[in-house]
């Protein structure tokens, strides 16, 4: 059984909240269990007459109770106060930026090739939350498949509000600065160059530890990540399961007044309570938060001519109804070695069923060497031509095919097997590169019918 180094800071009089140490289990989609407080997590049975120091046991189900064994997913929460003590009546409140599916603006043509510049910092206090930005959202929040993708930008912590989402998982990844996800079930620092996924109905709160902080969420409305299968690569690389690491146990304390915010079928809806709902002392299950090191994937690759299909670097992937067709795939193209003989390295032209929003963490993207800028973002929607400019493509095809690493590059996917549709802001708003298709204008015509 794991305990913490210590329980959560807001439990130790006199310790600022910021001093937290976060703390970690290994695996990816284990059974845990853990406690803040020793003999607090009851052995042998979930619901016991009575729970260890006046707690309450709660279950919290990320799936349907008949789902299969391998796909049943719930823990089993020991708290102060049981959750329907962390609501109150609810009103609605606006977050006009975060947007939800459907989502088709009569005047925005989706349609089309798109990259943006990074979203820029302003003096505006935006948390977590309010600093949310949609740029696409694909499929239906209300019958749960589909996505979303966001920007955050974030320079104020949230304190004494917390937030949960009903409608979706969510993918966090960082591209500046340093976030702490405070949840009800332990304490998860990300920094970029790591991501963090957070389960539908999880509470939390976010704090700025080193700000302003700027990264990416995809929010996926479907069956929550997995690892994917890895076929004849066998039982090793790509991304192992024992580098995702599960928060232990902490747990806040705390009479202040609070706010709860919950995004439910696109709505936001807050109510006001007098302590902190953060209070699970003690649990076991499966379903739980985690983060990853993005550092840690295993990449694989040709090691004679041509390359793989993209899909060779999928980091997780959640899974439709259709076998080998995603919901979503999050995807990561990092450092590694380019070793193919008599081949065009760099990704091909290509049309593909599956939309494409790519983010670049830092560096250059091989394909994009230039306009692809840390923090930007570009949008391949499905069945829309996309590939090498004019100088990736000239370079590729002209260069000298020895061994190369590539190095200082981090960029990533989220792939939908749903067209994305642009939100007003990202069309109207965010800094859209106006000439990001003309990229290709310069393609020379090459063809010689005598083959000389």
């Amino acid at each position: 059984m794991t305990q913490p180094a210590q329980v959560a800071d807001a439990h130790i009089s006199g310790q600022s909240r910021g001093q937290s140490n976060a703390a970690y289990q290994p695996g990816f989609g284990n059974d845990f269990e853990t406690e803040a407080l020793a003999g607090a997590l009851p052995q042998g049975r979930n619901s016991p007459q009575k729970c260890p120091f006046g707690l309450y046991a709660e279950q919290l189900s990320g799936t349907p109770f008949t789902a299969p064994r391998g796909h049943n997913e719930r823990t089993w929460c020991y708290r102060i106060q049981p959750s329907v003590k962390h609501v109150g009546r609810f009103k609605r409140v606006d977050l006009p930026l975060w947007n939800s599916a459907p989502n088709v603006i009569d005047d925005v043509i989706s349609l089309g090739q798109y990259r943006w510049n990074p979203l820029p910092h302003n003096e505006d206090p935006l948390t977590f939350i309010t600093g949310m930005r949609t740029i696409t959202t694909a499929g239906n929040v209300h019958t749960q498949e589909g996505m979303a993708s966001h920007v955050y930008l974030a320079n104020t912590s949230m304190e004494d509000d917390y937030f949960y989402s009903a409608d979706s998982e969510l993918l966090v990844v960082p591209q500046e600065g340093q976030l702490r996800f405070f949840t009800e079930l332990g304490i998860i620092d990300v920094e970029p160059q790591e991501i963090a996924i957070l389960p539908r109905g999880l509470v939390f709160r976010v704090e700025v530890l080193n700000g302003p902080a700027r990264g990416f969420v995809c929010e996926n409305y479907g069956r929550k990540f997995d690892l994917p299968d890895r076929g004849p690569i066998g039982a090793n690389c790509l991304a192992n399961p024992r580098d995702f690491k599960t928060p232990v146990a902490a747990f806040e304390d705390r009479q202040q007044h609070s706010t709860v915010t919950i995004k439910w079928c696109g709505q936001f809806h807050r109510c006001e309570i007098d302590h902190s709902p953060l209070d699970v002392v003690a649990w076991h299950g499966n379903y739980a938060p985690c983060k990853y090191d993005l550092k840690t994937f295993s990449p694989v690759g040709a090691l004679l001519f041509d390359h793989p299909d993209p899909s060779i670097f999928t980091v997780l992937t959640a899974p439709s109804s259709t076998p080998g067709t995603a919901n979503i795939d999050f995807v990561l193209f990092r450092d590694r070695w380019n070793v193919a003989e008599d081949t065009f390295r760099p990704p091909w032209y290509h049309k593909n069923i599956m939309s494409e929003l790519m983010g670049n963490i830092h560096g250059i993207y091989d394909a994009k060497p230039e306009g692809f800028i840390p923090g930007g973002l570009s949008l391949h929607n499905m069945m829309l031509p996309h590939g090498p400019d004019k100088d990736a493509f000239d370079a590729a095809t002209n260069a000298e095919l020895k061994p190369k690493f590539m190095a200082n590059t981090m960029s990533f996917m989220f792939e939908t097997r749903f067209p994305q549709h642009l939100t007003t802001f990202a069309a109207m708003e965010a800094p859209l590169q106006d000439d990001y298709a003309d990229c290709w204008a310069s393609l020379d015509k090459q063809f010689d019918p005598t083959g000389e």
